[in-house]
């Protein structure tokens, strides 16, 4: 017979196990135990909200005092509270706020237009809330993209390439049930995104912004979750008694209450940039940018602050060390695969060198990109094509009459990261340059010669056509988006064509070859690069002009 000690002692030893599972539980789990409450609702968000056969539908339910309050703030980025229906399921006390960076400032300056991208953060006033799983939303306003769909499609060769990415879809906008336009929906790149691609691995992720405006970077990020702590228990700002925020010092030039002065970039052209005395104009980042080019610097980690002010999960200087100890051995060429996910990345430059991208690491900004590093490992991640296939003013590199469709259409291949040493150490092995390689190809005979593009670009024109049509806030006319429609689509054939060339050497697949020799260059003289949208914005460059579908330009008012 077992006696009442022997029994308090197997009790105490079973509850003694059950505390060290829970706990071991909970480091596996790590920041996601929040998600794990229901698991089986977590990943439902790819097929409700990215089942790209299916636009979904984005009503905002918000007081329209507060919305106008709110667009009018706009660049303070702050959040406030809705209720959002989204394909016929409500969410309740949503956090909404404006986002971007020069698309944000661009909008808040024209007097013609209000329409800003949006993020939807659905467990920010209601923790532990999510959109089938999904932490935050970003609604993109399609700005500079006459198109419609150049980031779409970049997505969609990310997503075929089998690289890590945000997913994407279309959604028709409506606030309070009054339609607002068409936009490009996307899965945040934060918990969920991770989650999602990862799993429980508690990996550490940055988004580096040069450029210092904001935008959803990690300083942006902290502002949020600062916020967020000090909610009160319905969601709103605590009780602070009789503080009057009126009664803050006065702070000479700035007025209470209003957002910061930014700095008039009317006219700004990146071309018009200081350029590198070698590789493309365009290329080669101004000093080393707070670490944002990915450069190694030194072993001092206050040199890769701009990295450090990006962070999207909190961080200590372990963390941190573990990125300047990968940056630097990937530098000196030490060991790659293990301080880089190799494969993950010849996708990312693969698609990103077919893209054109030079609003990023490949152009003068060292930013739109997501760092992510797990124990040791560094990884990256792909973020804001609106500008791509030559939207930054920047191409152009022979001047003024140079011809910004041939050279768009024939960027090197081989050269197309020469602002980032980073990238140098795999284009430098033949193993991975010849991986490389074999994913552009991948790219040119099974995405755009195999069908994939024509398939997607026809299901997305089908699907947008009328919504484009219909929008009253669109930044171009509809006869302007069909003709941008038209015009990349001719575009990427061509960078195809190019691409291949260069591939099988027919074509030069270096800065340098191909200014000693262009004869071999495809002809891109029949793409007008800015007719695909550009960097001013709404305005078709050489046509301030620009007017909405109505042809007469809808000046900025409020809702109601």
């Amino acid at each position: 017979m077992v006696t009442n000690k022997h029994i308090n002692k197997i009790v105490v030893i079973i509850m003694a196990m059950a505390v060290v599972i829970c706990v071991l539980a909970g480091i596996v789990v790590g920041r996601s135990d929040k998600y794990a409450e229901n698991a089986n609702i977590l990943m439902e968000y790819p097929s409700k909200l990215f089942d790209t056969n299916e636009v979904i539908s984005v009503n905002i339910k918000m007081d329209e005092e507060e919305w106008n309050e709110m667009l009018e703030n706009a660049m303070s980025e702050e959040y406030y509270s809705c209720d959002v229906e989204i394909c016929g399921t409500t969410f309740k006390n949503v956090a909404i706020r404006p986002k971007g960076n020069t698309s944000l400032s661009s909008v808040a300056r024209d007097p013609d237009t209000d329409r800003y991208s949006f993020k939807l953060e659905f467990g920010h006033f209601m923790e532990g809330q999510t959109c089938f799983g999904l932490d935050k939303l970003i609604l993109n306003n399609n700005y500079a993209d006459a198109t419609n769909m150049k980031e779409a499609i970049v997505y969609d060769m990310f997503n075929f390439i089998g690289a890590a990415s945000p997913l994407y879809n279309y959604a028709s906008i409506s606030l309070n049930g009054e339609y607002k336009g068409v936009y490009l929906a996307l899965e945040a790149v934060e918990e969920s995104f991770l989650l999602r691609n990862y799993g429980t691995q508690n990996g550490e992720l940055y988004k580096p912004e040069s450029m210092g405006m904001g935008g959803g970077g990690g300083d942006r990020y902290k502002q949020e979750q600062g916020a967020k702590s000090q909610q009160g228990p319905s969601g709103g700002m605590p009780d602070h008694g009789d503080f009057n925020p009126q009664d803050k010092p006065d702070m000479e030039g700035d007025t209470p209450g209003a957002p910061p002065q930014m700095p008039d970039m009317e006219g700004f052209d990146p071309a018009n940039m200081p350029s590198p005395p070698e590789g493309k104009a365009g290329d080669g980042h101004t000093g080393n940018n707070g670490g944002a080019n990915l450069n190694y610097i030194d072993d001092n980690l206050d040199s890769y602050s701009v990295i450090w002010d990006g962070e999207i999960t909190e961080t200590s200087d372990g963390d941190h060390l573990r990125v300047v100890t990968a940056l630097k051995n990937i530098s000196e060429g030490n060991d790659i695969e293990k301080y880089l996910d190799v494969d993950n990345i010849l996708k990312y430059m693969a698609v990103h060198t077919f893209a054109v991208n030079m609003d990023s690491l490949s152009g003068n900004m060292a930013h739109n990109y997501y760092l992510y590093e797990h124990d040791g490992k560094l990884n990256l991640f792909p973020w804001d094509y609106n500008l791509s296939f030559g939207g930054m003013s920047s191409m152009g590199r022979g001047g003024e009459d140079s011809d910004k469709g041939t050279e768009m259409v024939n960027d090197a291949i081989d050269t197309p990261f020469s602002g980032t040493d980073f990238f140098d150490t795999l284009l430098e092995n033949e193993e991975y340059l010849e991986k490389y390689h074999e994913y552009l190809r991948k790219l040119t005979e099974e995405y755009v010669d195999g069908g994939r593009f024509e398939e997607t670009y026809n299901r997305i024109g089908s699907q947008i056509d009328a919504l484009v049509k219909e929008d009253p806030t669109a930044f171009y006319s509809y006869d302007e988006y069909k003709t941008a429609c038209e015009t990349l689509y001719k575009a990427v054939k061509l960078r195809a064509e190019s691409i291949k060339g260069q591939l099988d050497g027919t074509i030069p697949s270096t800065d340098e070859e191909q200014k000693q020799d262009s004869a071999a260059l495809i002809d891109g003289s029949e793409i007008d690069v800015s007719a695909m949208g550009a960097h001013s914005g709404g305005k078709k460059e050489g046509n301030p002009e620009s007017q909405d579908n109505n042809s007469v330009k809808h000046s900025k008012k409020k809702s109601g």
